[in-house]
């Protein structure tokens, strides 16, 4: 995409199967270590990024490009992909950090009886992992007020191409309900400015929905997400600063495994964002509710996903799409090859949608899913109900290529991919070549190589020792050759 840098945020749950090799939290630091000490994939802070959720040496940053650290809140380990422009190149990072943390666990033999996952939901702990995205965005005054009403209706409507699929549902209730499932953490930082707390009930009126989160969004913007989850969060932060453009961090998303969903994903809301900018996103879009059509759209098993605009009338959230769809087509096409493409399999994806929802299940996760479980339900003569749908929705994102069910159908040809093998492989130790990551990353590899100095590394600048110092303001730009002069000053 010519005019936008993206990234994706990606927390993982972890599963120890055998209590004797330590606990999940043990685990992740175990995890951690061993990157970045043993295997050398990035260089460990020396610093604290924020003393209460993450301290010194809690992570790093890659010689990707990207960050691999463990967030204080939860006590999960987090994977950030370095910052992209090119869809398909964000598309291999973010698979490569499922391949990082899985061959961690393999080298330590550990995969025997522990696995990372990179689902959005904890069935019967009624704890949400997040997945979040950031753009590099126009941010002025008028941006909350007059924009977030193009936005908000694309982000609650795009779960029918995005979305991850879940088995069940959840309630928000009160924490002193008897039928409340959430337990809470002893870690005082897990509640570090909380003032309040919701409890979790299963919904057992729902079988299947599109939307792993959406049972757990409250708010429709916020700046605190834990008990406070809201579909964009604002960050006033300089990491993807650049002129008047500054980072658009969206909470409300998930993790996909499916590389074409993920794409779609990413390149559609570019593109809304685009016209949003550019002052032509469609009209008559505003919806009447956004929380309400967020859950109602993923809930809906007629998939129909029927939803009420703010003048009272009603829309299918597919036609609602082909609104921004249609507007792009005419102000964006041929703008570069990346926008024809998301254009055309947005077109593409929206027809499937509405003459065959499970057409697409070689695409879209959801779909794949459904399928999928509508096929061992049909084989073994289990319910939406039984504890074992649950158990093999986890089993969809188990980040362990030899052990996950999205691989399998992936191994069987039953899932397009848009990159090989080899492009991930590259993808875990060289960062992108297009943007600031690929400077950071090859001073990254070069401080690996000459330890003992001291450094502070960050997304837009990095320091070594007490007189050198590199900005990296411009995301656009690689620092190619400031990178080699200030490696040749050190």
């Amino acid at each position: 995409m010519e005019k936008r840098i993206f990234g994706i945020e990606t927390e993982f749950g972890c599963m120890v199967r055998d209590p004797s090799v330590g606990t999940p939290e043990e685990i992740v630091e175990q995890v951690k270590d061993y990157a970045f000490y043993d295997r050398r994939y990035g260089l460990i802070d020396l610093h604290a990024r924020d003393y209460a959720f993450e301290p010194a040496r809690a992570g790093g940053f890659l010689r990707n490009g990207g960050r691999l650290y463990i967030d204080a809140v939860g006590s999960h380990e987090e994977y950030a992909t370095p910052e992209c422009c090119d869809l398909l190149d964000l598309v291999r990072y973010d698979r490569a950090g499922r391949i990082l943390l899985s061959r961690l666990l393999k080298d330590l033999q550990l995969s025997p009886v522990v696995s990372f996952h990179n689902n959005s939901i904890d069935h019967f702990g009624g704890h949400t992992f997040g997945c979040h995205e950031n753009y590099l965005v126009q941010l002025e005054d008028r941006f909350f007020t007059d924009a977030l009403s193009s936005l908000l209706p694309f982000l609650v409507t795009r779960q029918i191409f995005a979305g991850v699929g879940r088995v069940g549902g959840h309630r928000l209730t009160r924490p002193s309900s008897k039928n409340n499932i959430m337990t809470l953490s002893e870690h005082e930082v897990d509640y570090v400015w909380v003032s309040n707390f919701y409890g979790v009930e299963i919904d057992p009126t729902v079988n299947f929905q599109l939307s792993q989160r959406a049972d757990h969004i409250v708010k429709t913007i916020s700046s605190r997400v834990r008990f406070n989850r809201a579909i964009i969060n604002p960050k006033w932060d300089s990491y993807y600063s650049y002129s008047n453009l500054h980072r658009l961090h969206v909470l409300f998303g998930e993790s996909n495994m499916s590389e074409y969903a993920l794409m779609l994903k990413v390149g559609t809301t570019c593109l809304v964002l685009d016209l949003i900018e550019d002052g032509i996103a469609p009209p008559d879009v505003e919806v009447a509710d956004p929380l309400e059509t967020l859950r109602s759209v993923s809930r809906d098993p007629t998939m129909k996903w029927i939803v009420r605009l703010r003048n009272g009338r009603t829309i299918s959230a597919i036609d609602l799409q082909r609104r921004y769809l249609d507007a792009a087509k005419r102000y964006l096409y041929r703008r570069d090859p990346q926008t024809d493409l998301v254009l055309r399999e947005w077109e593409t994806i929206l027809d499937d949608l509405e003459r065959d929802p499970l057409s697409t299940a070689d695409r879209l996760d959801w779909a794949a899913k459904f399928v999928l479980y509508r096929q061992y339900m049909e084989e073994t003569g289990a319910s939406w109900q039984d504890d074992v749908m649950q158990s093999l929705d986890l089993e969809y994102h188990n980040a362990t290529p030899e052990e996950g069910l999205f691989y399998g159908l992936e191994q069987a040809g039953l899932m397009r991919r848009l990159v090989t093998d080899e492009q991930v492989e590259e993808a875990l130790t060289n960062p992108p070549e297009n943007t600031r990551a690929y400077g950071r990353g090859l001073i990254v590899a070069q401080l690996l190589a000459h330890p003992g100095l001291r450094y502070v590394i960050d997304w837009d600048a990095i320091y070594i020792e007490r007189n050198r110092q590199l900005d990296l303001k411009n995301p656009f730009h690689t620092y190619e050759k400031e990178a080699m002069r200030f490696l040749r000053g050190v």
